[in-house]
């Protein structure tokens, strides 16, 4: 089942600095460009760390107050002692925040979704099988999948879902999608058939949410999945779920 990757969504003219880049340079890029952060990266492209307006803002709150004593910094907590070194930075490399959260090119945007809402972040450095920087994707570039036109999603619902993963044919459950909620209604062989068909339904780009209204002949929820009656494409898919 075909889903929209990465590097068909992301950004590749990617706005980057290097580690000793000044802080200066940074902030004028971040204007000029109109951007709330960007990634660091060293000589050979690889992303190193990202800077964000987080990370601005604490180092100009604390401009014109006095520093952390060395006596007490020592005392501070990692998150605290960071703090207080990017409130110090000049530099892009002592501004920034490391390690990096990067999504690969030919991860998912279901994938990259699920990243940014773990990190709570709003944005992703892209990179290649080198963890080399190609692009940046942003959760507005997320987001554009779940602009996919219903009767798009309907066809991948009945071709993808029906017709190859249970070789069903289009009259046995009816697809009615309206903005991005898929409804499934019809009777099918077996009970963990409608399983399959909701979950895999639900994982399409584009899907907003599934209603199901499936019904059953068999039920076969007490079988596991290496009993004989269990059998075909739907094994994997029972295996995963």
């Amino acid at each position: 089942m075909k889903h929209a990757k990465i590097g068909e969504v992301m950004i590749d003219d990617v706005i980057a600095v290097r580690y000793a880049t000044p802080f200066k340079e940074v902030t004028r890029l971040l204007a000029e460009h109109r951007i709330s952060g960007l990634p660091v990266i060293d000589e050979d492209d690889k992303v190193i760390g990202v800077i964000s307006e987080t990370d601005l803002m604490l180092h100009q709150v604390t401009q014109g107050q006095p520093g952390t004593p060395p006596s007490l910094r020592a005392r501070l907590s990692p998150a605290r002692r960071r703090n207080a070194a990017k409130a110090a930075a000049r530099t892009a490399g002592a501004l920034m925040s490391a390690p990096a959260v990067t999504v690969n090119a030919q991860s998912t945007v279901s994938a990259a979704a699920r990243t940014m809402v773990q990190h709570r972040v709003e944005r992703l450095p892209v990179v290649d099988e080198e963890e080399r920087l190609v692009g940046i994707v942003t959760r507005h570039d997320v987001l554009q999948v779940f602009l996919r036109p219903d009767d798009e999603i309907r066809r991948t619902v009945v071709d993808e879902v029906l017709k190859r993963a249970l070789w069903l044919t289009p009259r046995v459950v009816s697809v009615d999608v309206r903005e991005g909620v898929v409804t499934l209604t019809g009777c099918l062989e077996r009970q963990s058939e409608t399983v399959i068909a909701v979950a895999m339904t639900s994982r399409l780009d584009g899907v907003v949410g599934v209603v199901d209204k499936l019904t059953y002949r068999l039920d076969d929820s007490h079988l596991r999945p290496d009993e004989p009656k269990l059998h075909g494409v739907t094994d994997d898919w029972l295996r995963k779920l």
